[in-house]
């Protein structure tokens, strides 16, 4: 993920800051604890100190002159604002000579000599003498060399300009007379010659992205005069041409398309082959398009398809590979029908059928059965697609607080009539600047500046923006937040809205509720049944809609920078704008105006962060208003129908809300480019398996939600994971008398006051957003579509509710569909029951059956009366799991017939140290296999027992010898020290990270003393190590083997890649950082990416890449479970490696899962990953390899040896999956 700090230099530098709440509620897939430890830096120092460190800061002579924010917008003429790019002149690439002139061109050149003249005095001259006086006055030490570049630039629109196809009009005005291009700055223009001609320069990619999205805007915004102007200010110069990609020239081509101006695209035709590049099937679509809207002659058609032809083209690859928005398709095709009237469609092509050799049943025509109906009407399920569908076109939706329930006191009355007036006052305010800055930015276009923002704030109603900031500004922690999250959470929404606007202002819409009714024949109960899956079924249905818009939109994503500069520019807005009286609260203050936010710099580590903070008395005023409402992304909302089925990387999930295929951070996009190099058929398994996920119907388990809001409303319950609200935070430590008395343990208590609050914040936001997500979905049916990590793991889209999450999440989800518990799923119920508890783990299954039927009248009283009675179930491991089962127990016991209750409740089967598991299989470890419970056995072995029992046969051995740590240790060894440790060393822990896991460990123990803390944990993560490389000698083989083989290809300068056994390509995204300087008018960002070009982080590349790898097998192997219970008719979701399904179906799915992992294993996984490496590593490009080709080839090949352990065994294996 992108990093960024505050890039203001300086000697002194404190530790602190907020909480980051906006990314805390990013993720859910850790509990709410985990998320406040990884997050919570809080402040560590007042605002007054802050100031005063800041005042030093300047004050010191090693400071380089910054400028800091003053709440102040600056003007908007200013440079901060201009186009980035006019200060990069694009490096030119090596053997690019001049294209041929178009055989079509030349046919044309006579006829039209005497347009062309015509179009050579539409030509940009005042814009280009414009451009000569800039760089007189920008150059004045050159003048004679400024002079002659202007000439150069001139000459060469005038030379190429050729007339196309068109034997019309002219154009009616030329659109460069007023373009003022812009100049290159100087030293930032040398400085990035001198780089070289790296059109594979990340610098390059982002500054190209820009003009691209920047032509995208005028696009949208039916502009294609300024489209126009933009493109030419780059094309001009023949450096800065090399920017230009042939899709800039297709927007512009678009831009005059839709207009019907075919002169136009013949002129831009021109400037695309001036530019040495060759038009593509985009280009040649935009033309006909023209053509069609605006009728030509059967001569000027006839031409153009001769040259696409010429080009190397097929008229049928218009309609397979080029997108249409609109009626682009339509118009396509009425011009060729003008030249080839009988002209058809092409056939859709027929459909690829995956070749895995673990899917070959499963893809097998013969062996295919009728797609699972959901317990659904065509009709509900149309109804369900309305709201769904209007749910996004809104793109934010507004829900009522679980907290709204407690009564409302004359004090959150006042409170609420206060934020309604500043509110009003606000909205008008921020309307009003963003007026003013729209009108200056539109002023700005001189020949030196080019501000690139103000498309950008053209793309929305005006009310939209407002609406954006405000939303933010009610949702800002008291804690406050950083000033980069922010921007990205603004910039991020303006982006989502415009794409929303787009497919809908394409026809997406219409078209998508089309295919999606016929796509719900498949799903609902009363369609007709068939044999598809959900992708194939749905690439039917688009097939056979023929024409209208194609559902995917052509690229138009935003770069990082520019959703940045964007969201900078609308917090500077807000900084400015949004004050309140100081006297809202106490009218014995003087009735000034004061900010409602400021701008401060905090510490973490030795990093200086700006902090955008609410004021204390508007943080108050949010308190005490206690409002009811929360507003959230539409994409945060469970899905209130199924979702869209995953087709492509590039479509799937939801309606309108862009989601990708595979989750990345901010600037890594090498994957993206793995994903749409990779054959679309190979990536069929894992997008039938997402699907297959995603199409999983759940509901809400309302007993149970029910106590838990009413907990949640009544001070919480921290022992249930219930955070308290901020009336139960501790008091503040009480202030010395004397002020000047703050010594170190008074400030240390405050710190830790402080840091207590803004976790307590934290955890009760998160459960409030839970909670009333919930609540809202509480009589509803619902989906999570689901995506992917760059491993393959999956997650579900919305973030904060889900059935990723913690004990309480997970206990408030049902299946939405039933099923009878069949002769043994009660049993299941009580074995779920008792693995909830803790209880009985080294116990087998029937021994942990009499267990629950000797407890059951706990387990009545717990279901009957959970907060009254004996409270049994809150003693357990996981107590609203373990409640929601009690009841389930309770209802199922007391039917007429148990075996025919029907019921929705999720049983878990777990791995057993999954990860170590795999490792086992790898390596036929025999030993190891019998930890992991990979062998059948009696009773379940517990591989961090053993792992205890070795270290402990250690630890009395070196006491015998008179080691003073073991000695100390004697008693404090156990299962619980061990256990995170053993985990996670097969993900790549290091003895440093294990030895703070042990010392934690040891923390917790009361009666441990302090004094030897250090010392035992290294200690013991020594000897933990030691016992692991003895059980596990073929584990530690192949980890070694895998981390070598990581660290010589990264010190290539390449990164790690691999393709998982189902066929999907793997990349890891670790790189050295580079830091790009955002100037911005508030404080300057130091922005630090990734990229591919750059070199990858060797450390990184090496340690990541063992637990990487194992989890590309268990989502490897999950995903074939899924795909295999699909076929059984089974329910199925995951929680990594922990499986879900009906009571009535866990035997199925337990003999399902270890098929798909014996048949997994039973691949040739090591030895196909060496021949991959070495094919992609070590093949020659010249004569011989390099020396590192060499020692790599010699690493690869040296596959590690395997074991005694035959799979078949992992059949007959109760507590493989238990």
């Amino acid at each position: 993920m992108s990093l960024l700090r505050a890039a203001l230099p300086g000697p002194g530098r404190l530790r602190g800051a907020g909480i980051p709440w906006s990314i805390l509620r990013s993720y859910s897939s850790a509990s709410a604890k985990e998320k406040a430890k990884r997050n919570g830096s809080c402040e560590k120092t007042e605002l007054l100190e802050v100031l005063k460190a800041r005042l030093k800061q300047l004050q010191a002579t090693n400071v380089p002159e910054v400028t800091v924010s003053k709440a102040e917008l600056p003007p908007l003429g200013n440079a901060k604002y201009q186009d980035p790019l006019q200060k990069v002149v694009a490096p030119k690439e090596e053997g690019e000579g001049p294209s041929r002139t178009s055989s079509w061109v030349e046919k044309l050149k006579e006829e039209a000599r005497i347009r062309q003249l015509k179009v050579e005095q539409t030509l940009p001259i005042a814009a280009s003498e414009l451009a000569l006086g800039a760089e007189v006055k920008e150059k004045p030490k050159d003048k004679a060399k400024g002079k002659d570049k202007g000439k150069e630039s001139l000459k060469t629109p005038k030379t190429k300009a050729v007339a196309g196809w068109s034997q019309g009009h002219a154009g009616s005005h030329g659109v460069h007379a007023d373009g003022k291009p812009t100049v290159a700055a100087g030293k930032e223009a040398e400085k990035v010659s001198r780089q070289g001609d790296d059109k594979e320069s990340s610098q390059f990619k982002v500054l190209q992205q820009t003009i691209q999205s920047n032509l995208e805007c005028f696009l949208f915004l039916q502009q294609p005069e300024e489209a126009e102007r933009l493109l030419f200010i780059y094309h001009r110069s023949r450096a800065k041409r090399k920017l230009l990609s042939v899709n800039a020239y297709n927007v512009v081509m678009r831009s005059w398309a839709r207009k019907g101006r075919l002169q136009r695209i013949n002129h831009v035709f021109s400037m695309l082959e001036c530019a040495g590049l060759r038009p593509n099937l985009d280009s040649y679509a935009a033309a006909l398009e023209c053509m069609g809207r605006n009728p030509s002659s059967f001569k000027t058609i006839r031409r153009c398809l001769q040259q696409l032809k010429h080009d190397g083209f097929h008229v049928d690859e218009l309609f397979q590979q080029c997108l249409f928005e609109e009626d682009e398709k339509e118009k396509v095709l009425k011009a060729i029908r003008m030249v080839h009237p009988k002209y058809q469609l092409p056939p859709a092509p027929s459909p690829q059928t995956s070749k895995s050799s673990l899917l070959q049943d499963f893809y097998s025509k013969e062996k295919m059965v009728p797609y699972p109906k959901l317990d659904f009407s065509v009709q509900e399920l149309q109804e369900c697609f309305q709201k769904q569908l209007e749910m996004e076109m809104d793109n934010t939706v507004t829900i009522e607080s679980v907290e709204s329930s407690k009564p409302l006191t004359p004090q959150a009355i006042k409170a609420r009539k206060l934020l309604a007036t500043l509110r009003s006052q606000w909205h008008d305010s921020i309307l009003q600047a963003l007026q003013k800055s729209k009108h200056s930015m539109s002023k700005i276009k001189t020949v030196s500046k080019y501000n690139e923002l103000y498309p950008y704030l053209c793309l929305l109603p005006e009310e939209d923006y407002v609406g954006i900031m405000l939303q933010m500004l009610n949702t800002l922690s008291p804690q406050g937040e950083s000033l980069a999250v922010l921007a990205k959470e603004l910039g991020s929404k303006v982006y989502e809205r415009y794409i929303t606007q787009r497919k809908l202002r394409s026809g997406q819409v219409g078209k998508l509720r089309v295919v999606y009714e016929g796509y719900i024949q498949l799903l609902a109960k009363d369609g007709q049944p068939a044999k598809y899956l959900p992708r194939e079924y749905w690439e039917k249905l688009v097939a056979e809609a023929g024409f209208g818009p194609s559902l995917n939109l052509k690229d138009c994503s935003w770069s990082y920078m520019l959703l940045m500069r964007l969201g900078m520019h609308m917090l500077e807005l807000l900084v400015q704008v949004v004050k309140m009286p100081r006297n809202i609260l106490s009218p014995r203050l003087e009735p000034r105006l004061i900010p409602a936010l400021y701008h401060i710099y905090s510490f973490r580590s030795s990093c200086q962060v700006g902090l955008i903070k609410p004021h204390p008395i508007f943080s108050q005023i949010m308190s005490d208003a206690a409002e009811t409402m929360l507003t959230f992304n539409s994409s945060a909302i469970p899905m209130l129908c199924p979702p869209v089925p995953w087709t492509s990387p590039h479509f799937g999930a939801f309606f309108l809300n862009d989601t990708d295929l595979m989750r990345f951070v901010d600037g890594a996009i090498q994957h993206q480019v793995r994903l749409e190099q990779c054959p679309l058929v190979n990536l069929h398994p894992v997008l039938d398996a997402l699907n297959q996920l995603g199409n999983c119907a759940w509901k809400i388990n309302q007993p149970v939600l029910d106590i838990i809001i009413s907990i949640f409303n009544d001070k919480g319950n921290e022992k249930l994971d219930i955070p308290p609200p901020m009336s139960e935070a501790p008091k503040p430590p009480a202030a010395p008398s004397n002020p000047s008395a703050l010594d170190k343990a008074h400030k240390h208590e405050l710190l830790l006051w402080k840091k207590k609050a803004a976790e307590m914040h934290s955890l009760r936001m998160d459960a409030l957003y839970k909670l009333s997500i919930a609540n809202y979905v509480r009589d509803r049916v619902f989906w999570f579509p689901h995506n992917m990590d760059f491993r393959g793991r999956t997650y579900p889209c919305p973030p904060y509710f889900n059935h990723l999450g913690n004990d309480v999440t997970r206990a408030i989800l049902l299946f939405a569909e039933g099923r009878p518990l069949g002769p043994k799923g009660l049993d299941w119920l009580k074995i779920h029951l008792i693995n909830l508890t803790g209880l009985k783990k080294k116990n087998p299954l029937q021994e942990r059956l009499e267990y629950a039927n000797e407890i059951m009248e706990d387990i009545l009283d717990s279901a009957d009366r959970p907060l009254t009675g004996k409270k049994w179930w809150m003693s357990t491991d996981e107590p609203w799991q373990a409640l929601a089962c009690c009841m389930e127990i309770a209802k199922a016991s007391r039917s007429p017939d148990p075996a025919a209750y029907i019921s929705h409740f999720p049983v878990h089967q777990d791995g057993s140290c999954n990860g170590l598991q795999h490792y086992a299989a790898l390596g036929r470890d025999l030993i190891g296999a019998i930890s992991v419970n990979l062998m059948p056995c009696d009773v379940p072995q517990d591989v961090y027992s053993v792992v205890a029992q070795q270290v402990e046969e250690f630890r009395k051995k070196d006491a015998e010898q008179g080691v003073k740590i073991a000695q100390v240790l004697q008693g404090f060894i156990s299962r619980k020290v061990v256990k995170q440790t053993v985990m996670t060393v097969v993900y790549g822990v290091t003895r440093y990270g294990g030895r703070l896991q042990m010392e934690k460990r040891l923390k917790e123990m009361d009666d441990f003393p302090e004094e030897y803390l250090w010392e035992a944990s290294h200690y013991l993560v020594k000897q933990v190590f030691n016992s692991i490389k003895e059980m596990f000698t073929a584990t530690r083989d192949i980890q070694n083997w895998l981390t070598e083989s990581a660290k010589l290809i990264s010190q290539s300068g390449q990164t790690v890649e691999w393709i998982t056994p189902l066929g999907l390509p793997i990349v890891q995204p670790y790189y050295r950082t580079k830091s790009t300087v955002l100037n911005c008018g508030m404080q300057h960002l130091s922005v630090k990416s990734t990229h591919s070009n750059q070199k990858p982080d060797t450390v990184k590349q090496k340690n990541a890449f063992p637990p990487n790898f194992i989890h590309s097998l268990d989502s490897t192997h999950m995903m074939l479970t899924a795909l295999h219970c699909l076929r059984q008719g089974l329910t199925f979701v995951s929680v990594h490696d922990c499986y879900w399904t009906h009571a009535l179906t866990v035997d199925m799915m337990n003999q399902v899962c270890r098929q798909q992992f014996v048949a997994l294993h039973s691949e040739k996984i090591l030895q196909d990953l060496s021949e991959f490496m070495l094919e992609k590593y070590c093949s020659p490009d010249g004569e011989a390899r390099a020396l590192w080709q060499k020692k790599l080839m010699e690493q690869l090949s040296n596959v590690p040896s395997t074991g005694e352990f035959h799979l078949e065994n992992v059949m007959d294996s109760t507590y493989f999956f238990s």
